[in-house]
């Protein structure tokens, strides 16, 4: 039961945010919902061969704040090709971090201002679509947001789910046609790479970044947190090797699961820690089942107000945000350069066909190396999590996805 939570609530809580973001760079529905489904079979094997090679509750998600980079981003020079040239390269350079240590501890040392404040410049305008549809769309966005907030309160884990369930319910009572094609079976579509320079600097670096910095550091963390050494190696090689290979079916990427990885490591699992994996290796078979119903979330999502879905996955990302924004003020010395980090990448600014993330993270290294006495990188820890239900956890201070 641990396994099926831990999918459910990891699925319904940001599907919106992925195919937000896969949409933005481009991908029509077919598309889109392939790359749902792709990266939803990549996540559960992933999760199913790591569960059962080293009997650690090792769960695997997709990367949401990844997902929201994409939104953030939008079309690159090369469509949604290009994109996908850019997934691929990410996938490589997760294996790249598993195969030279070197690699994950630079990623590591990334002043953690600097990487929290980008990725709440990279999450703002997502979370502000809550605002937006409560005046574009009341008579739907009010009772969104109210379940949204009740369940905070008191079922923190199902807000965000519930949330989306009734924005199903009040599109469905506002327009039934909205829900047509829902029965809909997605379709793999391969698409063939392309690669530019723009969507490589763009998209491929800012979301390994984001990916490792704000997934699989945070989702380690919660693992050590229980008890477990997890094999980070072997992690980074498989999310790596996994996210390369459904790329060209659209998928961006998959990574360590940070919040959710709670729900399947911790006691409530099971009592006996040498048996949760069973939990880890269940959600991996939940994710691939929920997967299959990819095609009618892209028609639901497609077939909807588009500000009302959006105002759901900004609630999903909401704590992910206020965790972020927090960790990139939190030191002193480094917050001038993480207000000018999170200026920039909130901006949204296309420079030379590069997006406002890369130029965050620029700016704001140049302030802190025109800065004397730079921050160290602080550790990271499992009490980093931001209280969220879902798993779209910031850069260095948290994640979350699921």
């Amino acid at each position: 039961m641990a396994g099926v939570v831990t999918a459910v609530v990891g699925f319904a809580s940001t599907f919106a945010v992925v195919l937000a973001g896969l949409r933005a760079v481009g991908a029509d529905e077919r598309q889109a919902a392939s790359g749902l489904l792709a990266v939803c079979v990549a996540a559960g094997l992933t999760a199913i061969v790591l569960g059962l090679r080293h009997r650690i509750p090792i769960s695997i998600a997709w990367s949401t704040p990844g997902a929201a980079l994409l939104a953030a981003t939008g079309a690159v020079d090369g469509g949604f090709a290009a994109a996908v040239g850019a997934f691929l390269v990410t996938g490589a350079l997760i294996i790249a971090a598993g195969l030279f240590p070197a690699l994950g501890r630079a990623i590591a040392a990334i002043p953690r201002p600097i990487a929290a404040a980008m990725l709440a410049g990279v999450l703002l305008d997502l979370c502000l679509a809550p605002v937006r549809a409560l005046v574009d769309v009341p008579l739907l966005a009010v009772p969104v947001v109210l379940v949204w907030a009740v369940l905070s309160r008191f079922a923190r884990s199902w807000a965000v789910p519930a949330a989306l369930v009734t924005a199903v319910v009040v599109i469905a009572l506002d327009a039934p046609d909205a829900l047509r094609g829902a029965a809909a079976a997605p379709v793999p579509a391969l698409t063939a790479p392309v690669f530019t320079w723009q969507a490589l600097v763009s998209l491929a670096l800012p979301l390994f970044l984001v990916t490792m910095a704000s997934q699989n550091v945070p989702g380690m963390a919660v693992l050590q947190g229980y008890g477990y050494t997890p094999p980070l190696r072997g992690v980074l090689l498989g999310t790596g090797v996994a996210t390369t290979l459904a790329a060209p079916f659209g998928s961006h990427a998959v990574n360590l699961a940070a919040i959710t990885a709670a729900l399947a490591a911790g006691p409530d699992a099971h009592p006996d820690p040498r048996r949760r994996w069973i939990a880890s290796v269940t959600a991996g078979i939940g994710m691939i089942t929920l997967g299959l119903g990819a095609g009618a979330a892209t028609a639901f999502v497609l077939n909807s107000p588009p500000v009302l879905i959006e105002a759901v996955a900004g609630l999903a990302l909401l704590g992910a945000l206020g965790a972020a924004l927090a960790s990139a003020v939190a030191e002193e010395r480094g917050r001038e350069a993480a207000v000018v980090t999170f200026a920039v990448t909130a901006s949204g600014v296309v420079v030379l066909g590069v997006g406002a993330a890369f130029w965050g993270l620029l700016a704001g290294g140049l302030m802190l190396a025109l800065r004397p006495g730079t921050p160290r990188p602080s550790p990271r820890t499992a009490e980093d999590r931001p209280p969220t239900g879902s798993d779209p956890l910031p850069a260095a201070p948290s994640a979350a996805t699921r």
